[in-house]
């Protein structure tokens, strides 16, 4: 994740009623890919052909690996231009811009109250955030080992920070760059190999 410096405090991307709650991790529910269904229904027809893809990321997207219960989500625009378009199709279904939160390569958006719980972003499709996402949860779909190893460090993580949702995050931020360029040198030894 590449940071960039901001003009001043950043928009808080987790909502006040998310934020109140306690870190709580989950056992997997099949109902999440349902949740990101219907999410991905409503947005991708607000979006139209602003968005070539629309993928559940994080957690919840892996079968079996328990989560805290929010559906994380990467709109995929083309390129850069047409995120505008993408933020203001997201307004005009209740979703509020935040912004790239100091990441670059994607925006992130506040659901509209009454929703599932969710963390949408913007990303285009040559965005290594976007890249980041999909590496890490492909190698958690296909690594079970490592989902576990990873569900192990969120159920410490959450125990330790139950009222500390920055440092939960922050807990699991090496992990997630281990994993990352484990499967990025793995990628690297297979292409070499053909």
């Amino acid at each position: 994740m590449q940071s960039k410096p901001g003009p001043g405090p950043r928009p808080d991307p987790i909502a006040p009623a998310e934020r109140a709650e306690p870190v709580v991790i989950a056992a997997w529910d099949p109902a999440w890919a349902l949740t990101f269904d219907a999410i991905c229904a409503r947005v991708a027809a607000a979006l139209g052909d602003v968005a070539v893809g629309i993928e559940h990321v994080g957690s919840t997207a892996v079968t079996g690996l328990d989560a805290k219960p929010i559906i994380d989500i990467d709109v995929v625009v083309r390129n850069d231009g047409d995120v505008p378009e993408a933020i203001a199709r997201l307004a005009a279904i209740g979703y509020e811009h935040l912004g790239d939160l100091g990441i670059i390569g994607r925006d992130a958006f506040r659901a509209p109250a009454g929703s599932p719980a969710q963390h949408l972003f913007v990303c285009p499709a040559a965005s290594a955030e976007l890249r980041a996402h999909l590496i890490f949860r492909d190698a958690l779909r296909l690594q079970p080992a490592l989902a576990a190893g990873y569900a192990a460090l969120k159920h410490e993580l959450a125990a330790r920070y139950r009222d500390d949702r920055d440092s939960y995050a922050e807990g699991k931020s090496h992990f997630i760059a281990s994993a990352l360029q484990d499967a990025r040198d793995d990628g690297s030894r297979r292409a070499q190999r053909h």
